[in-house]
């Protein structure tokens, strides 16, 4: 029942987190990766086996953190000036960051579910 509810609650966030990507320039991408975690949370709290979806998943996740990675590197250096003022990047590195942030907190997600899956089938080869 945790599982469950637990899981439920994590897709139902990854679909705000989409319906607020509507009026970003690059909008459709983030609502389509939005939507893709917050499937695998509902498939994963229903007992779907999407082991292999969460895996190629956080592999994709992980190449395109990779591409931002140099933006954050950036920001770093710079002393982590505030990327919460305004929703207006003023900075060029402050979009790359909030990008990344928003994978890690996919990528974080996407790890503990597959954590869920592997626990549930290690439960499931048990009782066989």
């Amino acid at each position: 029942m945790a599982r469950k509810i637990g899981c439920s609650i994590v897709g139902l966030l990854f679909l705000l987190f989409a319906y607020f990507q509507w009026n970003d320039p690059d909008g459709l991408k983030w609502i389509f990766y939005y939507l893709i975690v917050s499937l695998l949370s509902f498939a994963t709290a229903f007992k779907k086996n999407k082991e292999l979806y969460i895996y190629i998943t956080i592999v994709a996740t992980f190449i395109w953190m990779t591409f931002l990675l140099p933006g954050t590197i950036a920001w770093i250096r710079d002393g982590m000036p505030t990327i919460v003022e305004s929703m207006k990047a003023s900075s060029p590195y402050i979009e790359l960051v909030r990008e990344f942030l928003g994978l890690l907190i996919a990528l974080i997600t996407l790890l503990s579910l597959l954590l869920v899956e592997i626990k549930f089938h290690n439960k499931k080869e048990e009782v066989l």
